[in-house]
């Protein structure tokens, strides 16, 4: 639809140049013709018998000419000037076209008023130019009506002038034939011109409106779409949120219960053997309650682990997995041949997370003993291995806590392998990092 639209508009502009040709020969035409025809009378010496049938003083010839070749060109100078002040919508384009519309009728008196095609090139500017409905037809009627005064009421004018068909007399019969043809020639012409140049502009327009109802579809279509996707959007950051507080409860929560349960055990065992050691697991089993409260409230709130918050990843690594080993009784080795720094906090609560659920697991499913953790890698990727040695499964089941993760992991674009061991289990993970560092 463009390019047939652009090719409109061009044949539109094409058809008002060539009104601006055609009336430009039009005029200079009969401008010359009446110079020419007065330069005959008098070397014929027949300027007595012209002037006494004519009843008017005509210009002289150099001046019928000079007139009408720079009335005129004033005239396609101001229609050029409308047309782009229309397209700036210039304030000024209301005096232009006043100016415009005197310059025409000087071109037209120029020539004794022997053609009014040229008011057509008036109307052009102005259907073609000017935006707006009733203003356009208000506009459109007023010129033609200045048309029809330019042809039937404009008598007293004309018989102050030396009319054409004054200067078509003066030569023999057939040729004023061919004169008074080739007159209505012209103005038969200019009317197919301007009729044409009306239908190329209605087309155009038509083909404008089209182009704006298929652009709205198209809006619409797109908007639907979009509130669609909006809708869709909104559903997968709902279950997103839902499954980040769902691991975000099960990592936090359920690794500080695990930590109370084993050290409640531990305290019931040795309860009556040596309550001076259960009195000590009791403060620390009281912290661990108190972090896992702390953290479910930062999940809540969208915020990291209180040990991140407040320390490195490398120290949270550290007193997370000392204050598990104090509480459960479990052996845990952290071990760091790579401890990337600058990271996101995406990243470091994924790292983080990895080892709090793996001790987890491994304390609550495998019932281990010792857990040996291995942090390794190079600058752009971790490498962490968890292996404990508890008690093996002939199947891994994805319960939450691999679940979890496996999805952590995922987001990082990484990898995630758990495997069984003949005396105990262990985790793989694989996670590319965006800036590290020893």
């Amino acid at each position: 639809m463009l390019p047939l639209k652009a090719t409109v508009t061009e044949a539109t502009l094409a058809v008002h140049y060539f009104l601006y040709i055609f009336n430009a020969a039009v005029i200079f035409f009969l401008a010359g013709f009446m110079s020419m025809t007065q330069n005959k009378i008098i070397d014929s010496m027949s300027a007595r018998n012209f002037l006494d049938s004519a009843a008017a003083v005509p210009w002289s010839p150099t001046q019928i000419v000079i007139f009408a070749v720079t009335s005129f060109s004033l005239f396609i100078i101001l229609s050029i000037f409308y047309r782009r002040c229309i397209a700036k919508q210039s304030s000024y384009r209301h005096i232009i076209l006043i100016f415009e519309i005197l310059i025409c009728l000087i071109v037209m008196r120029s020539i004794n008023m022997a053609y009014d095609g040229i008011i057509l090139l008036v109307i052009a500017d102005l259907v073609g130019g000017y935006r707006g409905k009733n203003q356009r037809i208000i506009l459109t009627l007023a010129m033609l009506g200045l048309y029809l005064i330019a042809n039937y009421n404009l008598i007293d004018l004309r018989t102050k002038m030396i009319s054409l068909d004054a200067y078509i007399l003066y030569y023999e019969q057939p040729v004023q034939g061919l004169l008074k043809a080739a007159c209505n020639i012209f103005t038969s012409f200019n009317m197919i011109i301007f009729v044409l140049y009306i239908m190329l502009l209605v087309q155009g327009q038509h083909q404008e409106k089209e182009r704006i109802k298929s652009l709205n579809i198209q809006l619409n279509t797109a908007n639907k779409k979009l509130r669609l996707y909006a809708a869709k959007a909104e559903h997968l950051a709902e279950t997103r949120e839902r499954n980040r507080l769902a691991r975000e409860i099960h990592d936090t929560l359920g690794h500080a219960l695990t930590c109370i349960i084993a050290g409640l055990d531990a305290c019931i065992a040795t309860l009556d053997a040596a309550p001076s050691f259960t009195k000590k697991q009791l403060p620390i089993i009281r912290a661990t309650a108190q972090n896992g409260i702390n953290d479910v409230r930062r999940s809540v709130k969208k915020l990291r682990p209180d040990n991140l918050e407040k320390s490195s990843l490398k120290d949270a690594l550290l007193k997370m997995t000392d204050e598990f080993s104090h509480t459960s009784g479990m052996n845990i080795k952290l071990t760091f041949d790579f401890c990337p720094q600058n990271l996101r906090e995406d990243e470091t609560e994924t790292i983080y997370r990895i080892v709090q659920e793996g001790i987890t697991n491994a304390n609550r499913h495998g019932h281990a003993s010792t857990v040996m953790i291995l942090l390794s890698g190079r600058k752009n990727q971790l490498h962490i291995i968890l292996r404990d040695n508890g008690i093996s499964c002939k199947t891994i089941t994805q319960g939450w806590g691999l679940r979890h993760m496996q999805e952590r992991i995922e987001l990082l674009k990484g990898t995630l392998r758990c495997n069984n061991l003949t005396d105990g289990f262990i985790i793989n993970a694989m996670i590319p990092i965006n800036k590290g560092g020893n």
